[in-house]
């Protein structure tokens, strides 16, 4: 079992998580998002973990094919700014947990939570620790995954 703790202070924000190998992918299908919230199924099941090696967050490039862009990350949306669409050159290995297994809070003034129905993720850092380190970046909108990315410079893994 795992436990992730805040780099600056080594308070406990998750709960004792068991890996899983791969990142499971996101479901496209409308009709398997909660009616009431839009959000699609967490991309990770509760108690468990997964590392993602993709880029995640800012910042982002432009993209070379304008004509057919690719998701801004690899579970997300299309992201087009005044350059054209582009794609996340961020943090690589970010650790995915359900966003319910991580005791975190949003950041003063929602920054970096802008969306329609939650945060996109697309920002950056919008979660802290409770004693107000930024470490995670949750993507909670009704147009992507739902699922929190620990940063994996902010935090770190405790495993017994």
């Amino acid at each position: 079992m795992t436990v992730f703790l805040c780099s600056r202070c080594g308070t406990a924000i998750t709960s004792e998580l068991t890996e899983i190998p791969l990142v499971p992918g996101v479901s496209d299908d409308w009709h398997d998002r909660d009616q009431a919230t839009r959000l699609a199924p967490s991309t990770i099941p509760r108690g468990h973990y997964a590392i993602d090696h993709d880029p995640w967050g800012p910042p982002y490039v432009v993209q070379n094919d304008q004509e057919n862009p690719r998701p801004a990350q690899g579970r997300g949306p299309l992201v087009c700014r005044e350059e054209g669409f582009v794609i996340s050159a961020g943090t690589r290995d970010t650790v995915l947990v359900h966003p319910d297994d991580a005791d975190l809070r949003q950041l003063p003034d929602g920054r970096n939570s802008n969306g329609c129905c939650g945060p996109t993720g697309d920002e950056g850092l919008n979660r802290a620790c409770p004693c107000g380190a930024p470490v995670a970046t949750l993507a909670a909108d009704c147009f992507g995954p739902y699922e929190l990315h620990l940063d994996p410079v902010r935090t770190y893994a405790f495993s017994q």
